[in-house]
C-alpha cells in the first residue's frame, strides 16, 4: 500500500546539513520514494541552497501576534514520487548559520521555526497536498503537530496522521513562557500535561504530546530516553506515551559511502572492498600525507616487517561534550605515547576547538587536526584511519560508526544508544566470527583508554585485523531496512482512519 506523506525537516542534505538529522531527512524520503511511496519534504531555503534549477511554486501570508509574514514556496526537482519543497523567507532564513552564530542561538529562533511549520503546513494545502502521514523531525517541526490537532482539525490535513521522530532529546526548542502569546499558542495548554516545561515553553514537549506516534533512531535509545539519566527531564512523559514510541535504527547511503566508487579517496576503485582491503592501505598513507604526520613506525611497537606505518586513531563530528570530546582530550596523550596518530576533524564549541588546536601544536607529527566541515575530507578520514572513535556521553544513533565500519576503520564507540545497536564488540583478542568493533560501558578515561589499549593491540595482529575489516565491511546498514519499518509505522497509524483524497488550496493561515 503506498501512503501520501508529507516530511518536514529544518534540514535536508545535501541543500542544508549540520549533522545526522540532513542525512536522515535527505536519505529516508528518497527511499520511500523509491518503493513507491508519495513524498513530499518541505524544508527552510537557506543561503546555502542554491537557486539554480529552482522553481516558484507560490506565495502564501501568515498571521502572528507579532505581525504578518510572507513565504514563498520554491521547488527543486527531485526523483519520481519524491518533491523537494523549500520555504523562502529571507528575513529568518538566509543567515550565516541555520540556528546559531559564533556559538550563539538567534534570538528569534521561536519566531523563526513556529513560522517554518506554519508555512509548511500552509504550502501543503495550497499546492493540494493530502498527505495520510505528517511525519515530523526534530523540535523545529513540532508545533506542526498541535495546529494539526487544533488549527486544522475540521480541515482535510487536520485527518492526516502525525510521526514525530526524536533523534537528539539534548535539543528542545525551549522559550521564556512570553513566547507563548507572542506565538499566539493557547495559554490553557502551558500546563506540565501541554507544552510547559519547567515554567518555559518547550517545542519539543508539544511535539511530544501532541504527535500521535514517537519514533527514535534506534531502538537502545528509545529506552534509554525513558530514564533520568537520558530523558533530558522529558522522561515522564515519554514513559506516559510509551505505547506509541519506537526505535528505528537510521541507514546510509551506501552509495555516497561506498570505498570501491568513491571520488574523495586515494585508492584506486577496484583495489578497496570488503573483498580486497588493500586499497586502504593507499587510504591511509594519504591521510598521513594530508596533515603532515610521520609516517615512520615507533620502535615501541613489535611490529611485523610488513607493518610500515603507525596506527591511525580518526574522530569526525562535533566539537561538544554530548560526543565525548573531554575523553578525547585526555586520550590523545596516552595514543601518542604509545606511538600512535591522531586525527580529528570537526566543529563546535570553541574551547573545545582550541583545545584539539592546541594539542596538534603541542604533538606537531603525530596529531592533525582540521576545524571545520569538509565533506571529501570525512571520507578521507573514514578511509584512512585503522581505528574511529566514538566515545559519546550518549548517542541516539550516530552515523560515524555506519560509515567507519564501511570503510573498514574499526570504531571504538561506547556502548551507549544506536552505537551499542550498531557495533558487536570484537571480545577477546582476535574477535570472533561476529564482531565488528570495540565497546566500552563506564564514561570515564580509564574505560576509554582500556578499549583504545585493546585496538592497539590488534594493530599488531594484521591477520586478526584484516579479518574484522572484512567482517565490518560487511555488514549492512541500508535505508532500507529502516525505510520498511517506517512503512510499517506508518501504515499501523492509518489502520484507524486515512484522510480523503483531495483537500481545497489556501492562500493563509492563522498560528494555531
Amino acid at each position: 500500500m503506498a501512503v501520501r506523506i508529507l516530511f518536514l525537516s529544518s534540514e535536508v542534505a545535501p541543500y542544508s546539513k549540520t549533522g545526522g538529522l540532513g542525512d536522515v531527512a535527505g536519505a529516508l524520503p528518497a527511499v520511500l520514494a523509491q518503493r513507491g511511496h508519495e513524498v513530499a519534504v518541505l524544508t527552510p531555503r537557506y543561503a546555502t541552497v542554491p537557486t539554480q534549477g529552482l522553481c516558484l511554486r507560490g506565495s502564501l501570508r501568515l498571521h502572528f501576534p507579532f505581525g504578518t509574514q510572507w513565504a514563498e514556496i520554491w521547488e527543486a526537482r527531485a526523483c519520481e514520487n519524491l518533491r523537494m519543497l523549500f520555504v523562502h523567507q529571507p528575513e529568518y532564513f538566509e543567515r550565516p548559520g541555520f540556528y546559531a552564530e559564533k556559538g550563539v542561538e538567534y534570538a528569534d529562533n521561536h519566531r523563526r521555526f513556529a513560522f517554518f511549520s506554519m508555512a509548511a503546513l500552509s504550502a501543503a494545502q495550497m499546492l493540494g497536498l493530502c498527505p495520510q502521514v505528517v511525519h515530523l523531525n526534530e523540535w523545529q517541526t513540532c508545533l506542526a503537530a498541535l495546529a494539526l490537532k487544533r488549527g486544522y482539525e475540521a480541515t482535510q490535513l487536520g485527518q492526516a496522521k502525525t510521526l514525530l521522530t526524536l533523534h537528539n532529546l539534548a535539543y528542545q526548542g525551549i522559550f521564556p513562557s512570553w513566547a507563548v502569546e507572542e506565538l499566539g499558542l493557547p495559554w490553557e495548554l502551558f500546563s506540565p500535561e501541554g507544552f510547559e516545561f519547567w515554567g518555559q515553553l518547550s517545542f519539543l514537549k508539544a511535539g511530544i504530546v501532541f504527535a500521535d506516534a514517537l519514533s527514535t533512531v534506534s531502538p537502545r535509545y528509545a529506552k534509554e530516553i525513558q530514564t533520568a539519566e537520558f530523558g533530558f527531564g522529558l522522561e515522564g512523559i515519554l514513559k506516559k506515551r510509551s505505547s506509541v514510541l519506537r526505535g528505528i535504527l537510521n541507514g546510509m547511503d551506501e552509495k555516497a559511502w561506498s570505498p570501491s566508487a568513491n571520488a574523495h579517496l586515494a585508492a584506486p576503485f577496484a583495489t578497496y572492498s570488503k573483498e580486497n582491503v588493500a586499497g586502504k592501505e593507499a587510504c591511509s598513507l594519504a591521510l598521513l600525507e594530508r596533515f603532515a604526520l610521520e609516517r615512520l613506525a615507533p620502535e615501541r611497537l613489535a611490529q611485523p616487517p610488513s607493518q610500515q606505518r603507525p596506527p591511525i586513531f580518526g574522530s569526525v563530528g562535533r566539537m561538544v561534550a554530548q560526543k565525548g570530546v573531554d575523553l578525547l582530550l585526555g586520550a590523545i596523550p596516552l595514543l601518542v605515547e604509545a606511538g600512535a596518530r591522531v586525527v580529528v576533524v570537526g566543529t563546535g564549541e570553541p574551547h573545545f576547538e582550541e583545545a584539539f588546536e592546541a594539542m596538534a601544536q603541542r604533538f606537531p607529527g603525530r596529531v592533525g587536526v582540521f576545524i571545520g566541515f569538509d565533506e571529501a575530507l570525512s571520507h578521507q578520514v573514514e578511509a584512512g584511519s585503522d581505528f574511529f572513535m566514538m566515545p559519546s556521553k550518549f548517542e541516539p544513533c550516530g552515523l560515524n560508526q555506519l560509515y567507519s565500519l564501511r570503510y573498514g576503520a574499526i570504531p571504538v564507540v561506547r556502548s551507549v544508544g544506536g552505537l551499542a545497536d550498531s557495533v558487536k564488540d570484537m571480545g577477546g583478542p582476535a574477535g570472533d566470527e561476529t564482531s565488528t568493533g570495540i565497546k566500552f560501558d563506564d564514561f570515564s578515561l580509564p574505560a576509554f583508554w582500556a578499549a583504545l589499549q585493546r585496538a592497539l593491540a590488534l594493530f599488531e595482529k594484521p591477520e586478526a585485523l584484516n579479518a574484522l575489516r572484512k567482517r565490518a565491511m560487511g555488514e549492512d546498514f541500508s535505508w532500507t531496512h529502516a525505510a520498511k519499518e517506517y512503512e510499517a509505522l506508518y501504515k499501523s497509524l492509518l489502520e484507524e482512519k486515512a484522510p480523503g483524497p483531495s483537500t481545497p488550496s489556501a492562500q493563509s493561515t492563522q498560528a494555531p
